[in-house]
């Protein structure tokens, strides 16, 4: 008998129940693809989650950790785990080659510019690499001045200061002179409704409701930040039928589902615009999945906790409004909710499928397994199950019958869904489109 052999202990979740061995690669996905960077989770705190994503970064190809970094920030809309992915690209010669041109491309708004800095300085303060200033630099001719003036903000690191460490070099005498009144503190103000309303003062709700009403109607609040600001507008006064038009004029190409439901709970009197948005932004989509879908949705308590210290965002409401896009693009679907046990919901469109998940059961536990064999034993024939959860079961999860999808909203260490699941993390549209292309040939397991 041999005694010499290394037994390494099998990997568990939070709850106790088995967790699959995943690759390092595996394990950088779901650390980051449902990241809010350094904000704690249920279980993990910020640090241990940023903390492991350095570990890994090294231990996966560079050009899966680049393309990581670009689909974290362009189908996940994640701004700040990106950035840090780039960073740690940053450390190791065997990834520092493609840090220029990742950090071009993930750098989409000009604030991120200087946070990028901040983070490449998070441990002290050091000289940029090569590839990190040519990145910036690269980045840096993306913006003009109304950019430039609305994220050039107090902080440790300002613009100026990013502009000065990369040496960029202007394209044109037009972009010189720009940059030149960035040096100089001489860009123009920007009309946002941030500088508005600090113009209109505090304390004068007259002043503000001016304020929100003027920047409605030249349609120069976007979609995010008028959805963040509706109890704002609310408690300003501002004219319902201003903040209707706005609704119905709403761009939401780019708002994920989520985004409503949140918006919803700070404002209900205006609830039903809002689901007119949400479900005008999944027009088109129906169909997608060919068949019966079983639809499983993760409502323990765990899934209650915030997406992020700083938002009123729930992680039920990323399961929510994933589940509300599901039932929109799946030709027949039937939903059932799960905590302690399985239950069937009603198959209800927009906020109507939210509260009958919300409400179907109390949020305690998280019986994935008990729950997947109640619904495989009423469910004799479907042609796929898609379970959207943060993983964390308290039993053993068994192989799915037929196939079988975990999507995963959380960024905790282990996790169920692998194996004989095809695993998805995020909380995107991406995340169900990925589903489809995978049944029609076009995606690869393990997402």
């Amino acid at each position: 008998m041999r005694l010499n052999i290394l037994k390494l202990p099998r990997p568990r979740t939070h709850e106790g129940a088995r967790a699959r061995v995943i690759t390092p690669e595996q394990g950088l996905r779901r650390s980051v693809l449902s990241c809010m960077l350094w904000e704690g989770e249920f279980y993990e705190d910020g640090v241990q989650i940023a903390g492991r994503i350095q570990e890994l970064v090294p231990q996966v190809a560079a050009e899966k950790v680049a393309a990581l970094a670009v689909e974290a920030r362009e189908r996940m809309k994640l701004r700040h785990a990106p950035l840090l992915l780039v960073r740690e690209m940053a450390r190791h010669a065997t990834h520092r080659g493609l840090v220029a041109e990742t950090l071009a491309r993930v750098i989409q708004r000009a604030d991120e510019l200087s946070e990028f800095v901040a983070i490449y300085w998070a441990q002290g303060r050091q000289p940029l690499s090569a590839q990190v200033k040519k990145g910036l630099a690269a980045a840096f001719g993306k913006f003009d001045e109304y950019a430039l003036a609305k994220y050039d903000r107090a902080g440790a690191v300002r613009l100026r200061d990013v502009l000065f460490l990369c040496h960029a070099r202007p394209i044109d005498e037009a972009q010189a002179a720009l940059w030149k009144r960035l040096v100089s503190n001489e860009l123009a103000t920007p009309d946002t409704w941030e500088v508005a309303l600090s113009a209109a003062g505090r304390g004068e709700e007259a002043s503000k409701r001016a304020v929100w009403e003027r920047l409605l109607a030249e349609r120069k609040l976007g979609a995010l930040a008028l959805l963040r600001n509706l109890r704002n507008l609310h408690q300003a006064g501002v004219s319902e039928e201003i903040v209707l038009t706005a609704l119905a004029g709403l761009k939401t190409d780019r708002v994920l589902p989520f985004r409503f439901l949140a918006a919803a709970r700070s404002a209900p009197q205006w609830e039903e615009p809002l689901e007119a948005a949400m479900l005008r932004a999944l027009e088109g989509r129906t169909a997608v999945l060919a068949g019966h879908t079983v639809l499983l949705v993760d409502v323990s308590g765990s899934m209650e906790a915030p997406l992020s210290s700083r938002s009123e965002m729930r992680r039920t409401d990323a399961a929510y409004g994933l589940a509300i896009l599901l039932r929109e693009i799946a030709e027949k679907v039937t939903i059932y909710s799960f905590s302690d046990r399985a239950q069937l919901v009603p198959s209800r469109r927009g906020m109507a499928l939210r509260d009958a998940l919300d409400k179907s059961q109390p949020h305690s536990g998280t019986m994935l397994g008990a729950a997947l064999k109640h619904v495989e034993g009423e469910c004799r024939r479907f042609d796929r199950l898609i379970v959207i959860t943060d993983e964390q079961s308290h039993d053993n999860v068994p192989a799915p019958r037929g196939n079988g999808y975990a999507i995963n909203v959380a960024s905790n260490r282990n996790g169920v869904g692998y194996g004989a699941w095809t695993h998805v993390d995020g909380w995107s549209e991406a995340a169900v489109e990925y589903i489809a292309a995978l049944e029609s040939g076009a995606g690869a397991k393990g997402a």
